[in-house]
């Protein structure tokens, strides 16, 4: 018996007989299936130790029903399509593609190497035609049944990335990337009507085996309320601001009422101030 543990010998050897032996190949048969699927991976060149924490959860919950005689599909993919890959080819002087393959070759050695019980032979990149000419073909449906539009929205915009970054990218007024103050622009953008689904997702989510709490994410993301829309007159003022409260017993309590910058009064009291004029006339 070896009194030690020599990964680089004993793992390679069981994991050279597992790909030999197409170990973790999903095959159809009689037992019960069961589909593992871990977030695909951006391949930016080499996996970092939460890659490992990540990927080591599903592998160890697909093994564990391997170990029950489940017949379980655990694929692996690259989620290849992203603006850090095309300024990482930039500043490499190389295509985005070849940084991209180049990046997923590497970082698939290292999933090898951790024994990890992927199906390869079904492994996808989504920055080819054969795998993303169905999110077109979605795309498209959508647009014949009306559930998409397009409409101008505020965003973030990153002057350096030259991208559009959610509000969590943006760090004290910069680019969570770049760092380059972050500018807000309108511009033309396609929009879901998931509003329209809005409670079939809701009433959906009690045939879900899911943990109570992220039941409880997936109502607050959906985030349907019950309440009233209340109309709050302007003084010396024909118009509106039309507030929705869960409250609307509470109004009478209420001491003021914020808008945002861009609402329409905001505005136009901007504009009415840079030319020394009243907002309300």
């Amino acid at each position: 018996m070896v009194p030690e543990y020599n990964p680089s010998k004993i793992e390679k050897t069981a994991q050279e007989k597992w790909l030999k032996e197409d170990r973790f190949t999903s095959k159809p048969d009689n037992r019960e299936k069961y589909y593992c699927l871990s977030m695909f991976p951006y391949p930016s060149g080499k996996l970092h130790m939460g890659h490992v924490r990540n990927y080591t959860i599903g592998d160890v919950i697909s093994r564990y029903k391997r170990m029950n005689n489940f017949n379980v599909f655990q694929p692996m993919g690259w989620d290849a399509f992203g603006l850090p890959a095309e300024n990482a080819a930039i500043a490499n002087k190389v295509s985005p593609k070849d940084w991209t393959n180049q990046n997923i070759e590497h970082m698939k050695k290292q999933l090898i190497s951790l024994g990890l019980g992927y199906d390869w032979s079904k492994e996808l990149r989504t920055c080819e035609p054969q795998y993303y000419k169905w999110e077109q073909l979605i795309f498209k449906k959508f647009y014949e049944k009306g559930l998409v539009y397009k409409k101008k929205s505020i965003v973030n915009w990153d002057p350096v990335d030259e991208t559009v970054l959610a509000n969590e990218q943006v760090i004290d007024g910069k680019g969570w990337r770049s760092g380059a103050k972050v500018e807000l622009k309108e511009i033309d953008q396609w929009f879901i009507k998931i509003t329209d689904y809005a409670d079939e997702l809701l009433s959906s989510l009690d045939e879900v085996d899911w943990p109570e709490n992220v039941k409880t994410m997936q109502k607050n993301w959906i985030g349907k309320s019950h309440g009233a829309e209340i109309k709050y007159k302007i003084e010396n003022s024909s118009k509106y601001l039309t507030v929705f409260s869960t409250r609307p017993d509470t109004i009478y309590g209420v001491s003021f009422i914020a808008i945002s910058p861009n609402h329409e009064i905001a505005l136009e009291l901007a504009e009415r101030r840079l030319s020394n004029k009243k907002l309300f006339t």
